[in-house]
């Protein structure tokens, strides 16, 4: 990663607290800009290697599309409700398209790990099922950001616990 943090030094993760939770996580959002110049933001899937985020994406999406012309790419993955237990990671750069495209299953050794993470966290399995409409896109993250209220002491008025209902 080229980038540096300069802002919130005091929440921002660890480089094993990041990749813990980006190892735990399930969901981003991957924020495109159209050749209009409009943003396009959507929620994905991924896995993350240690290295680099893998997406599994629709190739018939406006992302793909978008991530076609301008293959820049920003993903944030946070977690929290409470102001005291956010915590979250922005990871920016240029995507690298992998494989074949809509991936079908033909042997990619650069595919084997990314795979076999994917299958085993969202669908429990030994193996990826391919349904010849999704492709895979890297993300090796040239700047990432990140934070972790947890670490931070509380503002006055701030709420350290979850609002709870009432009546």
């Amino acid at each position: 990663m080229t980038g540096t943090q300069r802002r919130g030094r005091g929440a921002m993760m660890s480089p094993a607290e990041l990749d813990a939770f980006l190892t735990g996580q399930r969901t981003c959002r991957a924020a495109t800009t159209g050749r209009d110049g409009r943003p396009h933001v959507s929620a994905l899937w991924f896995a993350w290697d240690g290295r680099a985020l893998w997406l599994y994406s629709l190739t018939r999406s406006r992302r793909w599309a978008d991530l076609r012309h301008d293959p820049r790419l920003a993903v944030v993955v946070d977690d929290g409700l409470a102001y005291g237990e956010l915590r979250g990671a922005e990871l920016s750069g240029a995507v690298v398209f992998v494989g074949e495209v809509p991936r079908t299953g033909e042997p990619c050794p650069e595919l084997a790990a990314p795979e076999r993470l994917f299958a085993a966290k969202y669908f429990g399995a030994g193996g990826m099922p391919h349904d010849g409409r999704h492709a895979w896109l890297r993300l090796v993250p040239e700047s990432v950001v990140s934070w972790d209220f947890r670490k931070l002491a509380l503002p006055p008025g701030a709420r350290a616990e979850r609002p709870r209902p009432e009546g």
